[in-house]
């Protein structure tokens, strides 16, 4: 399988002038209503939360599904902060897998943030890496699924998913065709994004939902529950038999959870 590692400035102009369109056009609509701020995380795109935008947009929700470059946590969590900074009124940021690392830093004191919605997420406190949190528990069976490293100018390495084993992984709870398509269209992450330490968590200051399910095969659930009891999740949905991509397998269920964060923070 070919990568295609992506270049920074690229990526970084090319998602900030998308973001910035999509939050421009959320502020003129938004109403009463926060913008939910989707955030992806390794080996997943922004199609992955079609299902939840298209649950959020039907109940008035602005939705913006950020195109996370998975470069680094504080590169990605500045990029993700510069959405919600140009957004108007308040946001529930949402976060996936290595996406939850990025929302617990991309708040940066910004008060239009309401919640954090933690979507088979982490959860990292200070000085914690992605790496460390998944390993402190058993049951993470991604490193023999992960194909060789794409060697970067910078000298950092792209990891991807071996699409064959992709959705046995990944994916296990989705439809063999959209699964398929999930694993062509994987976006890959440094190795550099998972072993880089979290500054101080938004957590810690702001209210947060957690959801996740007992199958997931990349982050143990024994790892999820302990980071939602740490941060004192409001509410914690565990998903009987859902995989990693609990929002593209269950997709009203993470919806509901959104809109419950959004409808408790308001005002």
């Amino acid at each position: 399988m070919r990568t295609f590692p992506l270049i920074k400035t690229a990526i970084a102009s090319t998602a900030l002038a998308l973001g910035v369109m999509g939050s421009a056009l959320a502020g003129q609509s938004a109403g009463d209503k926060p913008t939910v701020v989707l955030v992806h995380g390794a080996f997943a795109e922004s199609a992955s939360w079609n299902g939840v935008a298209t649950q959020l947009l039907a109940q008035g929700y602005p939705v913006i599904a950020a195109a996370n470059p998975l470069r680094g946590v504080k590169f990605d969590a500045d990029y993700v902060a510069s959405i919600v900074e140009h957004t108007n009124g308040p946001v529930i940021l949402v976060g996936h897998s290595y996406g939850g690392s990025v929302i617990s830093n991309a708040v940066q004191d910004n008060p239009n943030v309401k919640a954090l919605v933690y979507v088979a997420a982490f959860a990292p406190d200070k000085g914690e890496t992605a790496v460390e949190l998944s390993g402190r528990y058993p049951g993470s069976t991604l490193g023999p699924t992960l194909g060789a490293p794409v060697t970067l100018q910078d000298g950092n390495k792209d990891l991807y998913i071996q699409q064959g084993k992709f959705a046995q992984q990944f994916a296990a709870d989705v439809a063999a065709p959209e699964a398929a398509l999930m694993a062509a269209s994987q976006r890959p992450i440094t190795e550099h994004a998972l072993h880089e330490a979290s500054g101080d968590p938004a957590w810690k200051q702001l209210p947060s939902w957690f959801i996740y399910g007992s199958a997931d095969k990349n982050i143990p659930e024994a790892a999820l529950k302990f980071m939602a009891e740490r941060a004192g999740s409001k509410k914690t949905v565990t998903v009987p038999g859902a995989s990693h991509v609990v929002m593209t397998s269950n997709p009203e269920k993470v919806a509901a959870l959104i809109i419950e964060a959004a409808e408790q923070t308001a005002n």
